[in-house]
């Protein structure tokens, strides 16, 4: 299912246009780290909103109530409440619905109505009030943690800080988000558009949370090729979700039987679990898990059908040997470096593939592909003892936010049927639109590297599919230039008519230093 790039780039360019205004208002009270909490914890209060009022208008219609009759009598709302926590997973009163919190900012009925940011409070505090001790806690616990609606940074008083965070809710209440549109991903679209705005003060670590939609949909285009629908789809390092949301849009059927992943930074994991909850992915059908990947697995003895996952590059680690111990490390019998970890997340992914028809696609730094050492030893065990490896693609510099270093996209797979006597090295750092901050990889691309990965054959100074006694010959080293020549014959040069235009080039410079000593001589210089 390939996206509409041209309506995505729409999308994005209006609801950039928009956060600007939101961002000005706030801008100068706060770092804008803090800020982009508001925005974003807003929209994701917006949507559950209207999720409500569009699930309790389908459950009511046939009653002939609206939503706020229906709660307002007591024999109806005991039932509307659990129909909500078993459908929905959380509560949002009538009164608390995002479109009353607006119409009492720019309307309301008395003072006592008018809005106030303890209202806004209250409402988010109730909305996640209600879903504990249910089974969709887990999904819900902390989600508006980053959005602190008693910050002094908002205003010193009350009143100052209502009329700061009612400009937000009413900005936002402008905005089409297009929430029906599952394929336009709301959340991580926003957050990186925030992150674009203010760079200087967010800092370009911000990137490494949130991949770039076209890498993203490479990455699961490649992981999903050839499936109808995925048991189990995984990211170890999430940020925002977006890659595990788009590994569902490239299934043939788009069913994905549950959806797992991890993530350390507290701000990414709540927009992860909102991100899931916002793309219609039902409560019970995910768990995205706080913590660092490599110290703590939560996954358990979970296996994965597709795995995708872009870790921070070359992460500095504890490298304590009794890690060794870990069913994840130990087949190698080596650790990878402490100033590298890259092999650490490509070994945890390997634990959790399913045996039968496990996938993993991983962004990975070119160094994976070379370094010695330990790295060798843990490269050679996954391309020769476990036989996983079965492409290499070398992709161009300049594509993701906070690097401008290309990248290698490794796909891994449990069962290599007809191809495990191989591995297909593609060299795709050619394929990109340049771009003045960043390059970028548009469909074309992506569709060449795609077919070049399907149909597996050579393609001059571009693909190469290499047998392992090839790789092996080159002592497990997959660098991409032993195995696909892209070298280019230069023209032929022409001693002769150089060497002609050296002597002219002479006589001329010496005629032009003879005039201008005429010329000084005429001035007296």
């Amino acid at each position: 299912m390939m996206i509409d790039s041209a309506k995505y780039q729409a999308q994005a360019g209006a609801l950039s246009q928009k956060l600007w205004a939101i961002a000005n208002d706030l801008r100068g009270n706060m770092d804008s780290v803090k800020f982009r909490n508001y925005i974003l914890g807003t929209i994701f209060y917006s949507y559950l909103s209207e999720r409500t009022e569009d699930y309790m208008q389908e459950i009511l219609k046939e009653d002939g109530l609206t939503y706020e009759e229906a709660f307002a009598d007591a024999a109806y709302r005991p039932v509307v409440e659990q129909w909500s926590i078993e459908h929905l997973g959380y509560i949002i009163r009538p009164e608390n619905l995002f479109r009353e919190l607006v119409r009492r900012i720019v309307r309301p009925e008395s003072d006592a109505d008018r809005f106030s940011v303890e209202d806004y409070e209250r409402a988010v505090n109730e909305l996640t009030g209600s879903t504990m001790g249910q089974a969709s806690e887990a999904a819900f616990s902390g989600l508006f943690n980053d959005m602190k609606l008693q910050d002094p940074d908002l205003g010193d008083t009350v009143a100052d800080r209502t009329t700061l965070i009612a400009k937000v809710i009413v900005k936002i209440s402008e905005i089409d988000f297009s929430f029906a549109d599952s394929q336009f991903d709301v959340l991580g679209t926003a957050y990186m558009i925030l992150i674009g705005l203010f760079a200087s003060d967010a800092g370009k670590k911000s990137g490494e949370f949130f991949t770039p939609a076209a890498p993203s949909k490479l990455v699961a285009m490649l992981a999903t090729a050839g499936l109808d629908e995925a048991k189990t789809v995984g990211d170890c390092t999430c940020g925002s979700a977006s890659m595990l949301l788009e590994v569902q849009k490239h299934l043939t059927t788009g069913r994905v039987g549950h959806f797992y992943g991890q993530e350390n930074n507290a701000t990414t994991y709540n927009l992860a679990r909102m991100n899931m909850l916002m793309h219609g992915v039902d409560y019970q059908h995910f768990d995205i898990y706080k913590g660092d990947t490599l110290r703590e697995d939560k996954y358990g003895d979970v296996k994965m059908t597709v795995q995708v996952c872009n870790p921070p590059y070359s992460l500095k680690y504890d490298a304590n040997p009794a890690l060794l111990d870990d069913p994840r490390y130990s087949g190698a019998g080596k650790l990878p470096p402490k100033s590298h970890a890259d092999y650490a997340f490509v070994e945890h992914m390997i634990y959790h593939m399913d045996e039968d028809d496990g996938r993993v696609a991983v962004l990975l730094p070119h160094g994976v592909l070379f370094r010695g050492g330990a790295e060798e030893v843990i490269r050679k065990y996954i391309v020769k003892d476990l036989n996983r490896l079965d492409a290499v693609i070398g992709l161009a510099p300049n594509l993701f936010h906070g690097t401008s270093i290309p990248v290698c996209l490794l796909v891994l797979k449990s069962q290599r049927n007809g191809n495990s006597e191989n591995v297909l090295f593609i060299d795709a750092s050619k394929e990109f639109k340049p771009g003045k901050n960043q390059n970028t990889l548009e469909d074309e691309h992506i569709r060449k590297i795609v077919d070049a990965y399907v149909n597996r054959v050579d393609v001059d100074k571009f693909a190469h599919v290499a047998f392992m006694d090839e790789i092996e010959a080159n002592g497990w080293n997959l660098n991409i230039p032993r195995y696909v020549d892209t070298f280019e014959e230069e023209e032929p040069v022409d001693l002769e008519s150089v060497r002609r235009d050296l002597k002219r080039i002479e006589v001329e410079k010496v005629e032009a230093i003879a005039k201008v000593e005429s010329m000084l001589k005429e001035l007296g210089v």
